[in-house]
């Protein structure tokens, strides 16, 4: 893992086309700004978190197998 420091209005830049930018920090919380494509999806952790969650628990019981065949035919893999 890469650790920088930042300061307010002060950014990094990942890749070519994703900026990252420190809007502010308040009460122990800094607020982001994040520049980047439409097709770059962006999303909290914690809600991933519950997405997956979600997700596997609408599988019911499905197993690998079908995931990964699933996959395929999406184009996912």
């Amino acid at each position: 893992m890469l650790v920088l420091a930042r300061k307010i209005d002060e950014s990094i830049v990942i890749g070519d086309n994703i900026v990252v930018k420190v809007i502010a920090v308040e009460n122990g919380v800094v607020k982001l700004g994040i520049d980047a494509p439409k097709e770059i999806s962006i999303m909290r952790s914690e809600l991933l978190e519950e997405i997956v969650k979600t997700n596997r628990a609408a599988m019911g019981n499905s197993d690998e197998n079908d995931i990964t065949a699933i996959s395929k035919l999406l184009g996912n893999s």
